[in-house]
């Protein structure tokens, strides 16, 4: 059973929501440890004192904050948790937005809202308020001792809650919008809007894979079996010389290419069944 990973109200105006959230998403990767070389034992990351040359119990362990070179300021738990602010419990809608004006450069982690069986009518509520109106409601949330600003969308019938950065969080980068005074003809725009659209189709998750992943089961599957792996094959690329000729050639090639015919979903649970089957 799925734990959730944040417990509290969500308000708006006076109606108060009693929620929990869960993550929405985990990565799925085949992960590699880290050995010595010389006997194949995996290395771990001990917690290790080197003042006191000696392995440390998680007891032992305090919070401290570096305010000059090697010297801390100490604190408590329970210092930290006095000065937790109300959305720690309490996510207070402070505003609703246009959907489609927040940049997805902010979202950061998503979550899934559920309400507690109290809350069911009021939930409903703002999901089928916010789904009609294209609005998305922004909230401060406290969780893992930080404050979030927070964005809730609608989506499949639920809340969707995303993580956001702060501003001063997002990266600038100066070579990035520079256009450096590049001239485009009104015919390589109309070119590459026609490959465009006929690269356009839905958007189905179920589509795409990671097949660096399939590469690496395959691999270790044939260093169990002590065969050879073929490598990926590799594209060679080179800059694009004549823009407009490449455009020609690449709605050609499109236009002369088979239509894939549409990807069926597949069910969750017949997913997670071939996988184990495969596994044997």
């Amino acid at each position: 059973m799925a734990q959730s990973v944040w417990k509290g109200y969500l308000t708006f105006g006076l109606i108060s929501i009693p929620i929990r959230l869960f993550s929405a998403g985990r990565s799925e990767r085949v992960s590699f440890n880290q050995l010595h070389k010389e006997c194949h034992s995996r290395l771990r990351q001990p917690l290790f004192c080197p003042t006191c040359n000696r392995m440390v119990e998680r007891s032992e362990v305090v919070k401290g904050y570096e305010y000059e070179k090697d010297q801390y300021v100490l604190f408590s738990e329970q210092e930290l948790e006095k000065i937790a602010p109300a959305s720690s419990q309490i996510m207070e809608i402070l505003e609703f937005v246009k959907l489609a004006d927040v940049d997805p450069l902010y979202y950061d982690t998503s979550y899934f809202v559920v309400p507690e069986e109290a809350g069911r009518k009021a939930y409903q509520l703002l999901v089928k308020t916010l789904g009609e109106s294209s609005y998305a409601a922004v909230a401060k949330l406290t969780m893992h001792q930080r404050e979030y600003t927070v964005a809730l969308r609608p989506r499949a019938n639920g809340l969707t809650l995303h993580t956001m950065f702060y501003p001063n969080e997002i990266r600038q980068v100066a070579e990035y919008g520079q256009t450096n005074n590049v001239e485009l003809k009104q015919q390589e725009l109309k070119l590459a809007q026609h490959l465009v659209k006929s690269l356009a189709g839905e958007f189905q998750p179920e589509k795409y894979h990671d097949e660096y992943q399939d590469r690496a089961k395959a691999l270790i599957e044939a260093k169990l079996k002590g065969q050879e792996v073929a490598s990926a094959p590799q594209p060679q690329l080179a800059p694009v010389i004549d823009l407009m000729e490449a455009l020609k050639k690449s709605l050609a090639d499109r236009q002369a290419a088979p239509k894939r015919p549409p990807v069926r979903a597949v069910p969750i649970a017949a997913e997670k069944k071939g996988r184990k089957k495969s596994v044997g």
